[in-house]
């Protein structure tokens, strides 16, 4: 098996007079795990059925492998799609709904049940060949899905978020188990999500989208990093927000005069002085001050605080508003009825954009 590229060339869907994607420009690699993030009703599903071919696009056109796949029905293209539900037959034993596709194409009982054994055994469910569907956990079922994909010998594997029935630890295990199997048959995978964890977890490359828009595609890192837009900022991962105007303006940074001072960032989009514009630290940079005071400064109180085990959560506030910080938990203070704390960050894990829509997500 081996993975084709994915091309999509200015395409269009719209459903009548309502428009599910606009105009969309995206280049997925021969074998990469490429996923589509973005909150429910964003596009990010009819994306993946124009790959798969279940919808014409309204313009524009979709290449697999540089072919142009205008008029090419589902079957007719090098792709294979997972549903969330997984639609895996009850009645039938796991080694026939991995081998069903084959069954479709003509093979023999023979040459079917060797195979689905090879799929079963890449997947790590050797011995439950002959088990129903309805015998297996959730998350062996979920590999009898990915294997029956495999079967058909697609070069791009469409997985529309299906790990969201999951539950927390199952949904873990699977992203681990979702990228080795992509690693180790060099498939292309596009993955839909609205789960920024699943996202940032197994993929080499994410696009967010936002109302139809694709809004940024980066790697993981920058994504997180490097936000391009504060629905970005905000949707991917936790992040402080600090309102105001640019006060100062540098090639590489600005100053914003927010209610709690003046604060630092790297610039991200264009700004001049006197533009609204917001500031975005993540809460993991935030720092306790002790001693001297970085660039950015601010005093809070502690309002809450939550253990999350290794980490814990500290929910601030100052000037009316809630700050997040996390930091590592040491076994030591508890933080609370401290009377005020100072806290910082340097400018350089902040970013300032132009003021624009938050993810309410």
């Amino acid at each position: 098996m081996h993975g084709k590229d994915v091309e999509l060339q200015s395409v269009v869907m719209r459903f009548g007079d309502f428009t599910a994607v606009h105009e969309t420009d995206l280049k997925i690699d021969a074998g990469e795990f490429f996923s589509i993030l973005g909150p429910s009703g964003c596009g990010k599903t009819t994306i993946l059925r124009m790959v798969a071919g279940l919808l014409e696009p309204t313009s524009g056109r979709i290449l697999i492998g540089g072919e142009d796949m205008a008029e090419r029905g589902p079957n007719r293209r090098p792709t294979a799609l997972i549903f969330q539900n997984l639609a895996l037959f009850p009645l039938m034993t796991v080694w026939e709904n991995v081998a069903f596709g084959l069954l479709a194409r003509g093979a023999g009982k023979s040459a079917r049940r060797t195979r689905a054994e090879e799929l079963l055994a890449l997947v790590n469910l050797t011995g439950q060949e002959d088990k129903k569907p309805t015998e297996l956990s959730g998350g062996q079922r979920q590999r009898v899905a990915i294997a029956r994909a495999l079967a058909v010998e697609p070069s791009v594997l469409l997985l529309d978020e299906p790990l969201s029935a999951l539950d927390l630890k199952l949904r873990q295990h699977m992203r681990a188990e979702l990228k080795e199997i992509q690693r180790k048959t060099g498939i292309t995978f596009i993955f839909i999500t609205h789960d920024q964890g699943e996202a940032l977890t197994m993929s080499d490359r994410i696009a967010v989208m936002k109302r139809g828009v694709v809004e940024q595609i980066d790697t993981t890192d920058n994504i997180y990093g490097n936000p391009r837009s504060p629905f970005v900022a905000t949707f991917v991962g936790e992040n402080n927000t600090f309102h105001g105007r640019v006060a100062q303006v540098d090639q590489e940074y600005a100053a914003v005069d927010t209610p709690h001072g003046s604060l630092r960032g790297c610039i991200r989009g264009g700004l001049k002085l006197g533009d609204p514009a917001i500031l975005f630290v993540r809460p993991e940079r935030l720092k306790l001050v002790n001693g001297s005071a970085p660039a950015n400064a601010l005093e809070a109180r502690v309002s809450r605080r939550d253990l999350e085990g290794a980490f814990v959560n500290l929910f601030l506030e100052s000037q009316g508003q809630e700050i997040i910080l996390h930091i590592t938990n040491d076994g030591g203070r508890s933080y609370h009825d401290e009377g005020p704390l100072r806290v910082g960050f340097d400018p350089n894990d902040a970013v300032v954009m132009p003021r624009g829509e938050l993810s309410d997500e």
